[in-house]
């Protein structure tokens, strides 16, 4: 296996999409603090800006750093940018965390045709954007790890959830199909988290769904367990490929 591409294990380089607010907020946060040199982009450049000016004292102890950008996964141009300006920032790039997602649940009869055409965007092109974005680059540098955030409604689906979780079935096995068809020297790992707190359910507007968000709404788990599972996966060895992660709140079963 060519390893020319290894990094230090606590200075590695670290894409984060949808990084402005919860679960890639808390990734980006914990990866400085660990001397990670962190590349965080969204479209809300202003809560990024914050999260630098946040993440600076961590990164000073450390020795890591956050490098904030503006981020579309739903434009490949804009996704293609982002790689590229964190390879020339820093000469490599050696993981990307496709956490950007939406989830505007509803029922089916609500025929909210537009709020599933953008979670298609977000969630699946958004992803797809990503792997053509980074995999040249790890295939060039000999290696790379691909972090995808899911869901465990990749695993299961209630009322309110089809699409959202056909979307999430979608980034689940697309990220399977590139662990599978990967050189060795690309490590690929699928985080599905339980009911995380974030600003995800504020998209919803149906009121159906947002009142059924409630009880689920009551038993969450805080960003950071999925940034702890996150950094649980990157910093394994390079011979060890943790594939998949099902993360759920105990009092969710």
């Amino acid at each position: 296996m060519d390893t020319t591409h290894t990094a230090p294990r606590t200075n590695r380089v670290v894409l984060v999409t949808g990084a402005s607010s919860g679960i890639g907020e808390a990734i980006a946060e914990r990866l400085v603090a660990e001397g990670h040199h962190v590349v965080a982009g969204a479209r809300r450049t202003d809560r990024l800006d914050a999260l630098a000016e946040r993440t600076a004292p961590a990164a000073e102890r450390s020795g890591g750093s956050l490098l904030p950008l503006r981020l579309d996964v739903t434009d490949r141009a804009s996704t293609a940018d982002f790689v590229e300006a964190a390879r020339a920032r820093h000469g490599r790039v050696d993981a990307l965390v496709a956490n950007a997602g939406v989830m505007p649940l509803s029922r089916l009869d609500s025929l909210l045709v537009e709020e599933w055409d953008r979670m298609i965007d977000v969630n699946v092109r958004g992803l797809l954007h990503g792997i053509a974005a980074a995999l040249p680059v790890f295939t060039a540098q000999g290696g790379g790890h691909f972090v995808t955030i899911a869901s465990t409604g990749a695993h299961e689906v209630v009322p309110t959830s089809s699409v959202y979780s056909a979307t999430k079935y979608a980034a689940w096995a697309i990220t399977e199909g590139l662990r599978q068809e990967s050189d060795p020297s690309v490590r690929v790992t699928t985080v599905s988290p339980g009911v995380v707190e974030s600003e995800l359910a504020d998209s919803i507007t149906e009121p159906g769904a947002a009142e059924m968000m409630k009880t689920y709404r009551a038993n969450t788990m805080s960003p950071d367990a999925v940034a702890r599972a996150v950094s649980f996966a990157l910093d394994q060895p390079d011979e060890v490929d943790v594939n998949e992660i099902v993360i759920r709140p105990t009092t969710m079963r």
